[in-house]
C-alpha cells in the first residue's frame, strides 16, 4: 500500500493492494471517531456529525467507500469483505487506537464486518449502527421477515435505466421521510444526496446493492465484543426496523438499542441535534 496525504487540509488518499484510491477526511485530535456512510453516498453525508464532534474535542475521520465519492470508481471489490479490508488499511495507515466506529445503513454493515474481523489489538473501543442493514435484509427461508429480492432487483433496474432520476426520487421520498404527510421537506438535503450519489461509479453502486441486501452479518454481530449502540427510527422505510435492529440487538454481547418514534432512515441528517447528543452520551458512558 502506498500513501499520499495533505496534512494542511486534513484530507488524504491511501492506495490499497489492488490499486484502489480511498479518499478520507481526518480532522482534529483526541479519541478518533470513524464515520462509515450509506449507499450511494460519501463521507460528506456526515457533515453534521463531523462538525459537532470536532467541536467536542474528538478526532473525526470519514472515508469515501470504494466506488463512491472521491474514491476510485472500481469495477471489482464492491462487496463487504473488501470494504472492511479497505477500512482496515485506512485504520492501519492512520494508526487508529481506541477508535469509535459509526456506520449508517450500508456503512453499518461495513462497521459490523470490520469490527468483527479487524477490530482487535485495541483498535476499536465502541461501535454504533444507525438505521443499519445487519443482520440481513433480503427475505429467505432463514429470514422470513426480510424484503423480497424483487425490491432490490427494482433498485438495480432503476439505477441502470436512469440513475440520475433514481437518485432524485430516493431522497425526495422514503429516505428522509419526505413522502410522509406534513414532512418538512428540504430541497437542499435532496440536492446534496443527489450530488453525492452522482459522484460515485454506476458499476460500484450497482454491485453494492447486492452487498448491502444479501450479506449476512449474523456471525459478525455475535463476534463483536465491544459495546455497540443500535439507533433506528421506527418509520425507517429503507431498512425496516423489525428485521434489522430488533433482531440485531438479540445477537450482540454488549448491545444497547435506542428506537426513535417516527424517525426516518436519514435521521442523522433530519434530526442531527438529537442523534448527535445521544451519540455523545454513548461515547462518554
Amino acid at each position: 500500500m502506498s500513501v499520499s496525504n495533505n496534512q494542511a487540509s486534513g484530507d488524504g488518499v491511501i492506495i490499497t493492494g489492488d490499486g484502489t484510491r480511498i479518499f478520507y477526511k481526518d480532522w482534529g485530535t483526541g479519541q478518533p471517531i470513524v464515520f462509515h456512510h450509506g449507499w450511494p453516498l460519501s463521507g460528506d453525508d456526515w457533515d453534521a456529525q463531523m462538525l459537532f464532534f470536532l467541536a467536542q474535542g474528538y478526532r473525526v475521520i470519514a472515508h469515501d467507500r470504494r466506488g463512491h465519492g472521491r474514491s476510485s470508481q472500481t469495477d471489482s471489490g464492491n462487496e463487504m469483505d473488501t470494504y472492511a479490508a479497505d477500512v482496515a488499511a485506512l485504520a492501519a495507515h492512520l494508526d487508529l487506537k481506541g477508535a469509535i466506529h459509526v456506520g449508517h445503513s450500508t456503512g453499518g454493515g461495513e462497521v459490523a464486518r470490520y469490527v468483527a474481523r479487524h477490530g482487535g489489538n485495541g483498535r476499536v473501543a465502541k461501535a454504533v449502527l444507525i438505521g443499519a442493514v445487519p443482520p440481513i435484509m433480503v427475505k429467505s427461508e432463514a429470514n422470513p421477515g426480510g424484503l423480497p429480492i424483487e425490491v432490490f432487483d427494482g433498485f438495480r433496474a432503476a439505477l441502470a435505466a436512469n440513475r440520475a432520476q433514481f437518485y432524485h426520487d430516493v431522497p425526495a421520498g422514503p429516505f428522509y421521510g419526505f413522502n410522509r404527510p406534513g414532512a418538512q421537506v428540504s430541497q437542499g438535503v435532496i440536492d446534496n444526496w443527489w450530488r453525492q450519489g452522482m459522484m460515485g461509479g454506476a458499476k460500484a453502486h450497482y454491485d453494492c446493492i447486492k452487498a448491502f441486501s444479501e450479506t449476512d452479518f449474523t456471525e459478525d454481530l455475535k463476534a463483536i465484543d465491544v459495546p455497540v449502540l443500535l439507533m433506528h427510527g421506527d418509520d425507517d422505510q429503507i431498512v425496516p426496523i423489525a428485521d434489522a435492529a430488533l433482531i440485531g440487538i438479540t445477537l450482540l454481547k454488549k448491545g444497547e438499542l435506542k428506537v426513535y418514534k417516527a424517525f426516518p432512515h436519514g435521521m442523522a441528517t433530519t434530526h442531527a441535534d438529537i442523534i448527535n447528543n445521544d451519540l455523545l452520551a454513548f461515547f462518554k458512558a
